[in-house]
């Protein structure tokens, strides 16, 4: 399993905005074979701040969604970005 997490930021303004146009993506991911979970949301406590998180099945399946990547609109819009993949080797219950 692959997870990706992280955050982005963007102005404070604009992040609302921001994660509402984003709702088409986070469909369209969700939809997608391989994808076991897709978020983007904004921050409750930093008013810049977007949380990213997504689980993918492979790595391929995370590159058949990815394809050429965001916008070029919402890119310029990110002022920042840390966000890291992760392996998942083992997955037990809560």
């Amino acid at each position: 399993m692959i997870v990706i997490a992280g955050h982005l930021r963007v102005d404070a303004a604009a992040r609302d905005t921001y994660v509402a146009g984003c709702a088409a993506v986070v469909a369209q991911a969700r939809a997608t074979a391989g994808c076991l979970d897709f978020a983007l949301s904004a921050d409750p406590v930093e008013p810049d701040r977007i949380n990213v998180y997504e689980r993918w099945e492979t790595d391929e399946a995370l590159a058949r969604f990815r394809g050429a990547g965001p916008e070029a609109e919402q890119a310029a819009q990110v002022r920042s970005a840390e966000v890291s993949r992760y392996r998942i080797s083992a997955v037990e219950a809560a």
